[in-house]
């Protein structure tokens, strides 16, 4: 599973090598997430002591179990960043169906909108287009990034550099860098 989290890193990692489409998506991706546990937190899935289990919230339990057992770093701070913006989209799910459905709206097309402008300096289509399973790894590779900078996980940066050749463009020339 690790070697499988890596080359899917790598593929993310090639398609995202202009820094201004890496800071479009800093922005970008966590509206997105955002606008869809709004949606997904509609749905009650089960009911606990503590109160309703959303759909939402079994999404990102799902997702940083993945990361987790991939890189436990990611996954950690993925759970963090991500269970705050679940907490916060858990009390728009909470409003007006009307209310709900503009939130999402809102951060849905905002988000892809600011993360289309990185692909146009990038000069490439967003990667989820050639393998769908690569929007799993938009928070991770957020993370990572980030981790990166600071000079952390470079046992991982060093797994995703030596694979990254293999989903670069080969034909076409990067623009704009």
């Amino acid at each position: 599973m690790r070697n499988w989290f890596y080359e899917q890193m790598a593929m993310y990692t090639a398609y995202h090598m202009d820094w201004r489409n890496k800071l479009t998506h800093q922005i970008g991706v966590p509206m997105i997430v955002f606008s869809l546990f709004i949606l997904a937190s509609t749905v009650q899935v089960a009911t606990l002591e503590v109160g309703p289990l959303t759909l939402a919230a079994v999404l990102m339990a799902g997702l940083v179990l993945f990361y987790i057992a991939a890189v436990p770093l990611i996954g950690t701070l993925a759970a963090l960043i991500y269970g705050l913006l679940l907490f916060y989209a858990e009390q728009i799910g909470r409003l007006e169906m009307p209310l709900v459905w503009q939130a999402f709206g809102v951060f849905f097309v905002g988000g892809w909108a600011i993360q289309f402008t990185g692909h146009f300096y990038e000069g490439r289509k967003p990667a989820l287009f050639d393998n769908i399973l690569q929007i799993f790894m938009a928070p991770a590779f957020l993370i990572a990034e980030i981790l990166f900078i600071v000079k952390l996980e470079q046992r991982l940066k060093k797994e995703i550099d030596a694979r990254v050749y293999k989903y670069e463009r080969s034909s076409e020339t990067r623009s704009n860098q």
